[in-house]
C-alpha cells in the first residue's frame, strides 16, 4: 500500500491550533523567544474594548528586507500558515501567498526574528488560490510533518501536501492529493490522531457558491498517513432535507457522511453534481474549519464557518445564509460518519449576538474559545472593519477582539488606501493559529492580514511563477500576546 507520508527531517512541534489539556507554567518549555516588533509596518489592528491588554507585534510584511535573503519580498493576501520549531532551536514557517497562488517559507532565528524568505511553491506550482491550511506533524495528527494547502480556483481544484522542508525547486516539493478529491477548497484538516484510532480523518470544506452550493467533505483511511486510498464522503442530514435555512439555532440535526464512489476517476463537476444524489446540504460557502483542543470528545466536537453569499443567482431563494454562520459538529465517538450539527451562530439574524456578522472565513479553535475571522461581503452595508470574534465555548458569549486599521486618517494613509479610501470591509484576515507550544509563551497567536488596498509594482509578480505576474497585493504577519486558549 503506498502512503504519502514525506520524511521528518527535523523534529517539529505542535502546530495550527494545537493546545494540550494544559494550563499555567508548566503548559510550555523555556524559550529564548522575545517577542517584538521586527517589521517597519505598524500593526495594521485596532483593539476592542476588554482587550486592551493583547500585546501586538507586527513581525513580517512586505516592506520588509530580511538578512538572509535581501532581494525576497513577502507576498500579498497572506492567508493559510503552520509553524515548527526545529531541533537547533530556529522555526520554520509556512504561509500561503493566496492572490500570488504561492507559498512562503519563512525561517526564524530562535528569538523568532524572521531572517530569511524563500518560496517554496510558487504560482507554477500551486497553480490554484491558495486558502487556509494545516500543518500536519507527528505529535497531533500520528503522521508529517506536511503541509496540507488546498485550491480554491473552482470545482477541478486539488489539495497540495507540501514537504516544509524539500528543497526549492525539488521534486519533492509537492505532491498533489488526488484522495483528497477535486473540490473548490478552502482547507482540509486532519483530526487529532486521538479522534479515531488507527485511521486517518480529514474535514474538507468546499467554498463554492454555484447551483450545489458548498459541502463538508470527510477523507476517511483506516491507515494512519494514508492520502491515497480512503475514501471521500459528504455531509448529510438524516431526513435529507438539502436547504441551509431550514435549520436554525436552538436545535440539533442528525447528519451522516455518504460515500462519493469513485472520487479519484471524477472530475470536480462530477463530485459536484453528486450533492442532489446523495442529498448533501447545500451551503452558502463552507470556509474554514477547526477542531476544539483538549483531548477525549474534544478532538471529534468540530466547528465551520459558511461565509454567506448575496440574496441573488444560486441564492436568489434565500436558501443558504447572506452574512454567515458558525456550526458545531459532534462526531460519533465509534464512527466519524455520524454526527449531530448546530447552528451556534446566525449572521442573518440581524438581532441576535451574530448580528453584527459581515462573511466570517477563516476560523481557529482552542480548548475554550473559538476565534473567528471575518472575509469582505462587499454588499454595500458593511458597518464596520474587519472584526475577529471571540466565543466562549461554556458561556455562549461573543465578543469583539480587534478590527482591522485601515488607517484611513494616518499621516501614511495614502500607503494603504491606494487610489483613495479602502471602503468598510473590504480588508479581510488570514489564518489565525495558536502558536503557544512551539514559541514557549502562554497565549501567543500568529495572525495573516490581508489589506486589499495596499498595493503597488514593488510587489508585483514577486513570487517568481508565470501564472500570477501582475499580482502586486502587499500583506502582513502579526503576533498577538495575551488572547486566551
Amino acid at each position: 500500500m503506498k502512503r504519502i507520508i514525506l520524511p521528518m527531517l527535523f523534529l517539529a512541534t505542535l502546530i495550527s491550533c494545537e493546545n494540550n489539556d494544559k494550563s499555567g507554567s508548566d503548559a510550555v518549555a523555556k524559550t529564548d523567544v522575545v517577542l517584538a516588533n521586527q517589521s517597519v509596518t505598524p500593526v495594521l489592528l485596532k483593539k476592542q474594548t476588554g482587550f486592551e491588554n493583547l500585546e501586538l507585534f507586527s513581525l513580517l510584511t512586505s516592506d520588509d528586507v530580511l538578512a538572509q535573503s535581501p532581494s525576497y519580498i513577502f507576498g500579498g493576501s497572506a492567508d493559510g500558515s503552520g509553524l515548527l520549531k526545529n531541533t537547533d532551536g530556529t522555526f520554520t514557517f509556512l504561509v500561503n501567498n493566496e492572490d500570488n497562488f504561492a507559498v512562503s517559507r519563512i525561517t526564524l532565528d530562535k528569538t523568532f526574528k524572521p531572517v530569511k524568505g524563500e518560496y517554496l511553491l510558487n504560482s507554477n506550482g500551486g497553480t490554484w488560490r491558495l486558502c487556509s491550511a494545516t500543518m500536519v506533524t507527528p505529535a497531533e495528527h500520528g503522521f508529517g510533518p506536511l503541509y496540507l494547502t488546498s485550491g480554491e480556483s473552482g470545482e477541478e481544484s486539488r489539495t497540495h501536501g507540501v514537504n516544509p522542508y524539500a528543497n526549492v525547486g525539488g521534486a519533492s516539493v509537492t505532491k498533489e492529493l488526488p484522495g483528497l478529491g477535486r473540490i473548490s477548497a478552502e482547507n482540509a484538516v486532519p483530526l487529532h490522531k486521538s479522534a479515531y484510532s488507527g485511521k486517518t480523518v480529514i474535514v474538507i470544506g468546499d467554498d463554492d457558491s454555484g447551483t450545489y452550493g458548498g459541502q463538508v467533505f470527510m477523507y476517511v483511511s483506516n491507515t494512519v498517513g494514508d492520502l491515497e486510498n480512503g475514501s471521500l464522503y459528504m455531509m448529510k442530514r438524516n431526513d435529507d432535507n438539502q436547504i441551509e435555512k431550514n435549520m436554525v439555532t436552538g436545535k440539533t440535526y442528525p447528519v451522516s457522511f455518504v460515500k462519493v464512489e469513485n472520487h479519484t476517476t471524477m472530475t470536480g463537476a462530477q463530485i459536484n453534481a453528486s450533492v442532489n444524489t446523495l442529498k448533501a446540504i447545500k451551503f452558502g460557502r463552507v470556509e474554514d474549519l477547526d477542531y476544539r483542543k483538549g483531548g477525549n470528545d474534544a478532538d471529534r466536537e468540530l466547528y465551520f464557518n459558511v461565509t454567506g453569499q448575496a440574496l441573488s443567482g444560486a441564492n436568489a431563494d434565500a436558501s443558504r445564509t447572506k452574512y454567515g454562520r458558525v456550526y458545531k459538529l459532534n462526531l460519533d465517538s465509534a464512527n466519524p460518519l455520524t454526527g449531530n450539527l448546530e447552528v451556534i451562530l446566525d449572521g442573518d439574524d440581524r438581532t441576535g449576538i451574530a448580528g453584527k456578522f459581515q462573511n466570517p472565513d477563516n476560523i481557529c479553535v482552542t480548548k475554550n474559545y473559538v476565534y473567528i475571522q471575518e472575509d469582505s461581503n462587499v454588499y454595500g452595508d458593511e458597518t464596520h472593519d474587519a472584526y475577529i470574534y471571540q466565543y466562549d465555548i461554556a458561556k455562549k458569549q461573543l465578543k469583539v477582539v480587534v478590527e482591522l486599521d485601515h488607517r484611513r486618517t494616518a499621516a501614511d494613509a495614502a500607503k494603504y488606501n491606494v487610489g483613495g479610501n479602502s471602503a468598510f470591509g473590504s480588508w479581510e484576515y488570514g489564518a489565525l493559529i495558536d502558536v503557544s507550544e512551539q514559541v514557549g509563551i502562554e497565549d501567543t497567536f500568529m495572525l495573516s492580514v490581508q489589506p486589499h488596498t495596499w498595493n503597488g509594482d514593488k510587489y508585483k509578480g514577486v513570487d517568481g511563477g508565470t501564472l500570477r505576474t501582475s499580482e502586486k497585493q502587499a500583506s502582513q504577519i502579526v503576533v498577538i500576546k495575551g488572547l486566551a486558549r
